[in-house]
């Protein structure tokens, strides 16, 4: 590895011989606008499993039988089995009814393989619960539960076993830990009846008992780990498409996921049918990972929440005609919806919502500042609805700033127009989605240098480099998105905030790609755009500094170079970002400006992404196959002279 790095840090000379040396000037003295704590942040939408499947530690599917059509759907039933539907909670009323299968040698059972199975790992916990009566007063009953391997060539098929004695005619809540014995990413939880007393059985979970936290209704450890180690500035959350619907009806509701978890109700989740070629007919949403745990992620992440409602357009792409919307003369419903979050997030224990937050665990306010009101929508019929909206939310929380959307496109007749609504609305931020190849993020590098300085500021809320032909997470992709986040970082006097999207995908049950980080049912990898992700949100800076060429114009693209430079005041440092996409070696030579006589810089460190092959990436058998490299910067004076290899992106970190 370290000849590796020092031939990418030290290339021939022979090679350098003929190309040009690139001069810059960087001035050091003079900072720049406020880089915001929010510059740089995460976008989750329950796509690809994101969700339940996902970072949702929950390892059952249809826990409360609740999935429409088929109420038994991921679940396998053996003996006698009822289906009933007057269960203790209110929205998910659906629970089975074991009954004795009428012969001591025949048996009752379920199964459910969770999603593409259920991942075990050698001596680890598993916390079991579910909700049981025993329907005949006064009778005690006895529940086997099993975590096996249907395909076990052992004598038996059991990883880990336990019994639960239900005692009572009151549904009550019954919980056990399992051990498993090995490992095994494929398992089934399976549920004997063991006794011939009838039972009855309505959300059956099972959670890893080390999750994220330790919160018992809590998320998948090592997803979360990488959420909180990219130390993100924000975190919109929940969607994306999700908060439109396929349907108003199938909209995400966050009034339905709050409060106890076992009356959540079901919703239908709009990626399991959007794709024909990649269709997944039992993707739903439990609402088990709902606002309150999302308000609570964001703050043990550290990241500023940005909720997102639904501004009462369906999602238009699937919907043509108006009567798919609701009218704008009925919007009052969800207009409360949004002043209610915000109570929900910042309200006191004595009001309505700020009270079941404080049910929930958690008395303190969020501290939410930023709402978005609508996804992608476009057309007049979006701003008429957005109008009414920021009104009620400036008259109650002058506080909140609002952000809108320019729509799915990056430019276009459409943008124009809605950033125009934008500012006449007064919106404090616009969202923009660039979804593109290679060609629009080369095209990129000045995208913000001109834009008008006195409107809504930028959130340039989802993007990523969809390769023309290749279509995931290659290296050669990721550098591309570096070039292009050096005019975010260029221009933070108006990009106020940024996010790759979308944030996970399940590696048997993705439909949109390329995506940050990949995982299956036990591991997990970092994308190569995860990494650039972390180089920009670790050297993000407090305040942006000059940096032009020797004519005074930005490094944008020209010879294949994009540049920018961020000071640091917290720890008195200088970051330069250089990307070279190009397929030749670049001699770079940084003049310092500003400086007094006595001033030296000294270097720290150089950090390097490199990768031979442009179309390489991260994979679970290779997690770390293309990760920075660092290694001791040798520089001290007022001018750096450096070389940047080909397909690399460069973090010089200059001590002052």
């Amino acid at each position: 590895m370290k000849r590796l790095l020092l031939t990418i840090l030290s290339l021939s000379a022979a090679a350098f011989l003929s190309a040009q040396t690139l001069q810059m000037k960087v001035n050091v003295t003079r900072p720049g606008a406020e880089i915001q704590p929010t510059m740089y942040g995460i976008f989750i939408e329950d796509i690809n499993f994101a969700a339940d499947g996902g970072l949702y530690a929950e390892l059952v599917k249809n826990r409360s039988f609740e999935f429409p059509g088929n109420r038994l759907q991921g679940w396998s039933v053996g003996g006698r089995v009822e289906l009933k539907d007057d269960g203790p909670f209110e929205r998910n009323p659906h629970y089975l009814r074991l009954c004795y299968p009428g012969h001591p040698h025949k048996h009752t059972a379920i199964e459910n393989n969770g999603f593409f199975g259920i991942g075990l790992a050698e001596g680890a916990q598993y916390r079991f619960s579910v909700w049981a009566r025993v329907p005949e007063a006064g009778q005690t009953a006895r529940l086997g539960i099993e975590l096996i391997d249907r395909a076990s060539m052992g004598e038996v098929q059991a990883h880990a076993t336990a019994e639960i004695t239900v005692d009572s005619g009151d549904w009550k809540k019954y919980e056990v830990i399992l051990t498993s014995g090995v490992t095994d990413p494929k398992a089934t939880l399976r549920i004997f009846l063991n006794s011939p007393v009838a039972v009855d059985v309505e959300h059956i979970s099972l959670f890893p008992v080390d999750t994220w936290m330790g919160h018992e209704n809590g998320l998948r450890k090592d997803l979360a780990q990488a959420l909180y180690d990219l130390q993100p500035g924000l975190f919109r959350f929940p969607g994306g498409c999700i908060v439109e619907g396929t349907d108003l009806e199938t909209r995400y509701s966050w009034k339905n996921s709050v409060g106890p978890v076992e009356n959540r109700p079901l919703n239908e989740n709009r990626w399991q049918h959007s794709f024909k070629h990649r269709y997944y007919p039992d993707y739903y949403q439990s609402y088990g990972l709902g606002f309150y745990e999302y308000f609570l992620l964001s703050e043990e992440i550290g990241a500023e929440p940005l909720p997102v409602i639904s501004c009462g357009l369906a999602c238009q792409f699937q919907n043509e005609t108006m009567d798919a919307h609701q009218p704008v003369d009925q919007l009052d419903c969800y207009i409360q919806d949004a002043l209610d979050l915000i109570e929900f997030a910042n309200g006191g224990v004595d009001t309505q919502w700020g009270g079941l937050r404080a049910q929930m665990g958690h008395p303190e306010p969020f501290g939410m500042k930023f709402i978005g009101v609508g996804n992608e929508q476009w057309g007049p019929e979006y701003p008429e609805r957005l109008e009414p909206f920021i009104k009620a939310i400036r008259k109650e929380y002058p506080e909140i700033q609002i952000v809108g959307s320019s729509g799915p496109y990056s430019e276009g007749e459409q943008f124009d127009f809605l950033w125009s609504e934008m500012e006449r609305l007064d919106a404090d931020l616009v969202d923009e989605h660039f979804y593109r190849p290679e060609s629009w993020f080369l095209s990129q590098g000045a995208r913000y240098d001109n834009y008008d300085r006195k409107g809504p500021k930028v959130f340039a809320g989802e993007y990523a480099c969809h390769g023309a032909g290749k279509k995931w997470n290659h290296f050669e992709a990721s550098l591309l998105e570096a070039a292009f986040m050096t005019t975010l970082e260029r221009n933070a006097d108006i990009v106020h905030m940024s996010s790759y999207a979308p944030l996970f995908a399940h590696v048997e049950g993705w439909q949109w790609r390329p995506d940050m980080i990949w995982f299956d049912n036990l591991r997990s990898f970092r994308s190569c755009s995860w990494y650039v992700q972390k180089l920009y949100m670790q050297y993000c800076g407090t305040n942006v500094l000059k940096h032009t060429d020797m004519e005074g114009a930005n490094v944008t693209g020209a010879d294949g170079i994009f540049a920018s430079s961020v000071y640091d005041a917290d720890n008195d440092c200088i970051y330069i970002k250089v990307i070279n996409v190009s397929e030749q070696p670049r001699e770079i030579k940084v003049n310092f400006e500003g400086l007094r006589k006595k001033d030296i810089l000294t270097g720290v460190e150089a950090v390097s992404f490199h990768c031979e092959d442009p179309d390489a990436e991260n994979t679970l058998d290779e997690p770390y196959k293309i990760v920075p490299q660092t290694t001791s910067l040798d520089f001290e004076g007022k001018v750096l002279e450096t070389a940047v290899a080909p397909k690399t992106f460069m973090v010089y970190v200059i001590k002052k």
